[in-house]
């Protein structure tokens, strides 16, 4: 029996009419960690703090209510962070970093140079993987395009199952395997996909990925959302 993961972009989390339910599923989050690094002080929190404690959380279909519960900092103080309105302590900073199962390295990065836009670490990178470990599913895409376009690296062992709710209505999926093969349900057709072969189907009804092979399969996922008008 697979697990499943939803994935989704239904704009529904009562704390904030902008947040996102990029991802739910059933499994867990599982973030690389490092330790041994030097200490901060308040000089290191910088404007973007907000922007990407917001990004996290919306990332793990967090509210603040439950960011608030995990890392015991109060729920207005992380909406004012978010905010840029106020300045916390490098001790608030960790905790919420705990709760994202990020570092607090990743969290005050900043100094981005002109050629390169971003560069997210391991560390950063929020993989998801099912219970009994047949799926692991990577947000590969920045997470501040996820109205337009989601990116995704998907690996599945022999039998693991990938379910998908309708994403908004218009929006395509594009499948890539690399290796192994994938077996792609959308509503009732059914398609297989062999490594070096991509797929392309309606992404706003039920889709299923499923590795029927005797190998483990690697395949990249980019959703294209339609935008109204």
């Amino acid at each position: 029996m697979g697990y499943t993961f939803w994935i989704t972009n239904e704009l529904n989390n009562s704390d904030s009419p902008e947040s996102i339910n990029l991802i739910r599923y059933r499994g867990r989050v599982q973030m690389a960690t490092q330790r041994g690094r030097k200490a901060h002080t308040p000089s290191d929190v910088t404007p973007e703090l907000g922007k990407t404690i917001q990004r996290l959380r919306k990332a793990y279909n967090m509210s603040l209510g439950d960011l608030s519960e995990q890392s015991g900092v109060a729920k207005s103080i992380i909406s004012q962070i978010e905010r840029n309105e106020t300045n916390p302590t490098i001790s608030t900073v960790f905790r919420l970093s705990q709760a994202l199962d990020t570092t607090i390295e990743e969290v005050l990065k900043t100094g981005r140079s002109d050629a390169f836009v971003d560069h997210q670490t391991r560390a950063a990178i929020p993989l998801l993987e099912s219970e009994d470990g047949l799926c692991r599913l990577a947000i590969a895409g920045p997470l501040n395009l996820v109205d337009h376009l989601q990116w995704y690296d998907f690996h599945a062992k022999p039998g693991g199952v990938l379910e998908s709710e309708p994403h908004p209505p218009g929006t395509v999926e594009h499948l890539y395997v690399v290796s192994g093969q994938v077996e792609v349900t959308v509503d009732v057709d059914t398609r297989l996909a062999k490594a070096g072969e991509a797929l392309r189907y309606h992404a706003d009804k039920p889709h299923k990925l499923v590795n029927t092979g005797s190998a483990a399969a690697h395949a990249t996922m980019v959703l294209v959302l339609r935008q109204p008008g």
